[in-house]
């Protein structure tokens, strides 16, 4: 039964009633359903500005309020409370499960071509009426809407948020994250590509519980319909999957990349873009180096011996940020005649992980913006206090003892400081692994070192195996095992077929010629803890050498073919880094033994993720003879042959 039309003031009684009226007259042209919900609604807001959104977040006068629903079946079911603290919302789920994204939360509504999980075979059936079940339920509840811009002011998308009004911390992060109109600076054409419908309920009646984004593409519409309340899978990702769709369908990317300028002591610049899984260490790749305090870099902590390594780097190079997780690279940005990639950022907010802050004085720049923002922020499995200041060391306590591993906080460009606002050109694309512990007694593929450089077409190869790595604190699950993020990374955000994706990659390589590739691993090298600092310490020596060119001489094949080549030295300020942390078989904790068992584990891990592309026919041909090479055993000077016919 359809619900039956409220009556309205007439339209111009206010700004947001003549809005809501110019849409009714239009959006039966672009999302007649959307008509249909805004005249069923008992009330439709539309936030006038960013002040007005974070005010709903908490009723308007509250403190403190919980973002509850009535589910059948269940009764009132909280979902999360959000506290007005001094510096911003701070949210917090009740259910720890709600705290982190899940992997599978993306499934596919619609009938078009996906290599993804459909809506109808993981919950037995058809999405069609969900959805209907979905936009009903949402034409009863009092609304928030919110126009955003998806992608940046480079591509323009338009889109809309559609959401229960009592959920504004979810549409102020997304309104962050992704520029929010406000109400006077709404085009008079406008005309969204895109919609988010947020249904929390539904978890619990049609989902068992879990997180469930559900993409539903209809000709030049995408919608996105939350069916949970944490803003990870939707807002943030469910947005770089809308992204990543049009991006498909036009031939271009947007890489799963952070991306910094880093300009030396001596004004040298190299801009390196950071690619890799969740917890691959992108954010980490703009932030300075945590020092002790003595003011030294701790860069390695032996488990077996507790020996420990430090570097005095008396003056760092100086980071300019240009992306966090989302690199825009759009074929309108690019100068003509360029051979490197050109990147811009597709957010206008980050959604930064601050599980590395455990106390005061880690990371004072981003504590600084954290406690003293120049507008209130949004922060997620924090402790929050009404009236008090959030601090971004005190995290949620998933349990007695253990702290939730996930706490963030949505940080607009515009706090960050040094920020690039131009697209930039990038010279070294590097790709990080979160390794483990490997020793002679517990082989594992934490074979890893510092910094490896790798040839174009191996480079390809990680981007397409995109191993997720050791203990990822930013998904669910345990995360020992050795698993894949998907093609370049963001494939649990997209929509299509990883073919094409994988296509792309490599057509925006090949069209890249003078950019460079390298790796690098973070959390251990061996027997070695590291945490991010051979990443920072990796990225220092590359601006201050001037990108990733090396002589032969500086360079030797490591003794894994997946490694690509291993340095034979690395010297920093006159400190030169000890050769164990370049080449892993060289420590005595691990051995050659050992080494070639984690080097193995990653042969095996590459063939299995590489079977679904070597057999599929849409795969091109080039690709298909790099991924053939990998298959067979091949060696760093075979990826260099191909890579020399690509030139």
């Amino acid at each position: 039964m359809q619900p039956q039309a409220k009556p309205r003031p007439p339209a111009g009684a206010d700004a947001n009633e003549k809005l809501i009226g110019s849409w009714l007259s239009s959006c039966k042209d672009w999302s007649p359903d959307l008509c249909r919900l805004l005249r069923s609604a008992p009330s439709v807001r539309i936030p006038k500005d960013r002040e007005e959104l974070f005010r709903l977040a908490t009723n308007g006068r509250e403190d403190r309020c919980e973002i509850a629903y009535d589910v059948p079946g269940r009764g009132r079911v909280v979902e999360a409370e959000v506290v007005r603290a001094r510096n911003g919302l701070v949210v917090n789920y009740i259910d720890p499960y709600m705290r982190r994204r899940d992997p599978d939360s993306m499934v596919i509504g619609d009938d078009e071509p996906t290599d993804q999980p459909r809506f109808s075979d993981r919950f037995g059936k058809p999405f069609a009426g969900v959805r209907q079940e979905i936009l009903d339920w949402l034409a009863g509840q009092d609304l928030l809407v919110l126009p955003f811009s998806a992608g940046g002011a480079e591509i323009d998308h338009e889109a809309l948020f559609v959401g229960p009004a009592n959920a504004g911390f979810f549409a102020g992060a997304l309104a962050d994250l992704q520029g929010g109109i406000a109400i006077d600076e709404i085009p008079a054409d406008f005309r969204p590509r895109a919609i988010i419908y947020l249904a929390p309920p539904f978890r619990h009646t049609h989902c068992d519980g879990k997180q469930v984004v559900v993409h539903n593409r209809r000709g030049l519409m995408h919608e996105v319909f939350s069916l949970n309340l944490y803003p990870g899978p939707s807002a943030k990702k469910g947005v770089y999957g809308i992204l990543l769709n049009r991006g498909r369908a036009e031939g271009w990317v947007t890489a799963h990349a952070s991306t910094v300028r880093v300009v030396t002591p001596y004004d040298n610049i190299v801009t390196i873009m950071h690619e890799g899984a969740s917890g691959g260490g992108k954010t980490e790749m703009l932030e300075y180096p945590h020092r002790q305090a003595d003011g030294r870099i701790l860069f390695g902590e032996n488990l077996v011996t507790g020996d420990k390594r430090r570097l005095a780097l008396h003056q760092g190079c100086t980071l300019e940020p240009v992306t966090d997780d989302m690199a825009l690279c759009h074929p309108d940005i690019r100068a003509e005649g360029t051979r490197k990639l050109t990147v811009a950022d597709a957010e206008t907010a980050w959604f930064l992980r601050v599980d590395q802050i455990k106390a005061y004085g880690i990371n004072p720049e981003l504590e600084a913006i954290c406690v003293a923002p120049k507008k209130p922020l949004v922060f997620l499995n924090l402790y929050g206090a009404p009236q008090a200041t959030c601090l971004p060391w005190e995290h949620t306590q998933d349990a007695p003892g253990k702290p939730c591993p996930n706490p963030r906080v949505v940080l607009p460009r515009d706090a960050v400081p040094n920020i690039v606002e131009e697209p930039v050109e990038v010279d070294v694309r590097s790709f990080g692994i979160r390794t483990p512990p490997c020793t002679r007694e517990a082989p594992t593929y934490g074979i890893v070192g510092f910094l490896h450089v790798l040839p174009a077409p191996l480079a390809w190869i990680w981007r397409l195996t995109a191993p997720r790595g050791h203990a990822n604190p930013s998904i669910t699950g345990d995360g020992a095992a050795l698993a894949s993020e998907g093609v370049g990374s963001f494939w649990p955000f997209a929509t299509g077929r990883r073919v094409d994706y994988a296509n792309l990659i490599l057509e925006q390589m090949i069209l890249s010629p003078s950019v460079r590739y390298v790796l690098m691993a973070n959390q251990h090298v061996g027997a070695w803890r590291v945490g991010f600092n051979g990443q920072w310490l990796a990225r220092e020596y590359l601006a201050r050498r001037g990108g990733a060119r090396f002589r032969p001489d500086q360079l030797t094949p490591a003794r894994s073919p997946l490694l690509g080549y291993a340095l034979t030295t690395m010297q920093i300020e006159g400190y030169r880094i000890p050769n164990w942390f370049l080449r892993v078989e060289t420590q005595p904790e691990v051995g050659e033994e050992a080494y070639d068992a984690g080097a193995q584990l990653l042969q095996d891990f590459f063939a299995r993720e590489l079977a679904h592309y070597a057999k599929d026919p849409s795969l091109a041909a080039f690709g298909r003879r790099i991924i053939a090479c990998c298959l067979d055993g091949g060696g760093v000077e075979d990826y260099e042959a191909i890579a020399k016919e690509a030139a």
